[in-house]
């Protein structure tokens, strides 16, 4: 059944991909959020925890640039995790006036018990393709997010 109306062959091909691609980011995403609430976090919160877990310490500026959130929102998810005894806010030797945000020992434990249990429930949504159509698919997001941005 058609959706929309016809628009120009190119602009109805561009409108289905839409669709769908917003559709299944939508329900992958609301997966992986089930996934995460099991862990008592927030998918921000989760966020934090995997790019300080993957990429080590990190100022509140680069962990938002990595999220796509503004510096506001990140001192309150990173507050909430420090608050938590997750993370601890760590000044710069070299310059007084970076603070970094890194695991404390609670955190690092948590990641690793964490991480590997949501990477197989990833893995599971993610089976419906196979190892070669998942890549493919990779590889054309990328292309189209890196030429969106771009073109900002």
């Amino acid at each position: 059944m058609k959706t929309t109306l016809q628009y120009g062959k190119e602009a109805d091909l561009a409108l289905s991909l839409w669709v769908k691609l917003a559709r299944a980011s939508s329900i992958f995403n609301r997966l992986s959020a089930r996934d995460i609430e099991r862990y008592g976090l927030t998918q921000p919160q989760f966020s934090v925890l995997e790019a300080l877990g993957h990429l080590g310490s990190l100022t509140i500026g680069e962990i938002g640039k990595k999220m796509l959130v503004t510096g506001g929102c990140m001192t309150v998810i990173v507050d909430n995790l420090e608050r938590d005894g997750i993370v601890e806010r760590i000044r710069s030797t070299e310059d007084r006036r970076v603070i970094k945000v890194g695991l404390k020992a609670k955190g690092k434990e948590l990641f690793e018990t964490i991480f590997r249990q949501h990477a197989a429930r990833i893995t599971q949504l993610a089976a419906v393709l196979t190892e070669a159509e998942q890549v493919h698919l990779s590889e054309l997001l990328k292309k189209l997010g890196l030429a969106l941005k771009e073109g900002q």
